[in-house]
């Protein structure tokens, strides 16, 4: 870049974050603004794994692999598959020196690529309301605290709801017809032994013929989080006159809505520390993509909102932000730079997008006994990601000395 841009990265999460890392240095300093308190100011959610072909290259390049290897759980690979009366259909267990796709909690990546960023580069406690294009390029900026900004370049690392996006598409989230209900057990070993039993050291799936499906993982400090999920309307809770706020009333909906269900696997269902998250699966057309417009972009689930099916949300986040870092401390313009980048983004996105999302509605299909919809093969999985890891890396190579 021949000069030094104003770069505004919207959203602090794994993907601003990381883009933030890499930019530095290159000698750029751009500012992160998040509508969050701090960094460690709401529950971040569960675990991640991060995968060889994705998120750990943006790790590599941005220096942070061995702060990430003393936090990463190889053993978290593992993985079991039941079905709904608690029988093992399937299982997988990581050699020691398997690091094709270790397990880290959201909230430790997340505080982890914040230390790494030079005090001050974080503006907490800045909701974007608006972003409007000042007709050369730049875009004025404003924040619910009433701070104005201008930059040269907008970085949409935002999110589901993304408040840059509209600004290049008018494509917004669909409801995937599932919903899943977040729920955590505490000092799972010694409170929940039954439950340790069954997800062991790393996540477990167990689902129906009916589209009902537990999904549980273990986290650091002996914690097990997951959801329970079950096709529904988005709104499934005020039909069914439950209130979510109301740990009794949720149970009784899920041991009726789950009455298939072995008293083995019902724990899963009732015994939670915490109360129930609702969430829900949202995803973006795909393949998406848009027209070129000077100084704006996006990048994680901004730009390719998918099912969690595959756990590629995230990987292809910290890829986008690696990537594009890397277009602009090697283009002279940021539209050469932002061109760069989403001419690899978006065919990339869009093929596992497409891919997470019908994997996502066949899982929670009605299918029968004889046919059910399995999980990946984990064991060909972990060969793949580092098969496409030793790709990535030889094509890098060869750019850097074409």
């Amino acid at each position: 870049m021949t000069t030094t841009p104003r770069i505004a990265i919207i959203g602090g999460g794994p993907a601003g974050l990381m883009c933030a890392r890499i930019l530095q240095q290159h000698g750029t300093e751009p500012t992160v603004y998040d509508a969050d308190a701090a960094v460690n100011s709401r529950d971040p959610g569960g675990t991640l794994d991060l995968h060889a072909d994705a998120g750990q290259i943006a790790l590599e390049d941005a220096g942070l692999m061995d702060a990430f290897m003393a936090l990463a759980r190889i053993e978290g690979q593992a993985m079991t598959r039941r079905d709904h009366h608690g029988s093992v259909l399937a299982e997988y267990i990581p050699a020691e020196d398997d690091t094709a796709a270790p397990e880290i909690d959201r909230g430790q990546l997340r505080t982890l690529l914040f230390e790494h960023l030079k005090p001050g580069t974080v503006r907490w406690g800045h909701k974007l309301l608006q972003v409007t294009p000042a007709g050369d390029g730049t875009h004025h900026l404003e924040f619910a605290n009433g701070t104005r900004v201008q930059a040269d370049m907008v970085i949409g690392a935002d999110g589901a709801w993304s408040k840059v996006r509209p600004l290049l598409t008018d494509a917004a989230p669909q409801y995937l017809g599932v919903c899943f209900l977040d729920v955590r057990f505490d000092d799972v070993d010694t409170r929940h032994p039954e439950i340790a039993a069954l997800v062991g050291d790393g996540h477990m799936f167990a689902n129906d013929n009916d589209g009902r499906a537990v999904i549980v993982q273990r986290n650091s400090n002996n914690m097990v989080r997951g959801y329970i999920a079950f096709r529904a309307k988005a709104e499934w809770h005020t039909e069914a006159g439950v209130g979510l706020a109301d740990r009794d009333a949720v149970r009784a909906f899920l041991l009726r809505e789950f009455s298939g269900w072995s008293a083995t696997m019902r724990p899963l269902l009732t015994d939670n520390d915490s109360d129930y998250i609702p969430r829900s699966f949202w995803a973006l057309p795909a393949p998406l993509t848009w027209s070129h417009l000077p100084g704006v972009t996006l990048i994680g689930d901004a730009a390719h909102l998918m099912a969690p099916f595959g756990g590629h949300g995230t990987n292809l986040a910290l890829l986008d932000a690696a990537e594009l870092a890397h277009a602009i401390a090697k283009e002279d313009t940021i539209d050469k730079a932002i061109t760069r980048y989403e001419a690899t983004m978006f065919p990339r996105s869009g093929e596992l997008a497409t891919s997470s999302n019908n994997a996502l509605r066949g899982f929670f299909a009605t299918t029968s006994p004889d046919a059910p919809h399995l999980p990946p093969d984990h064991a060909q999985e972990h060969k793949n990601y580092m098969a496409r890891a030793a790709e990535y890396r030889r094509r890098q190579a060869e750019a850097d000395h074409a």
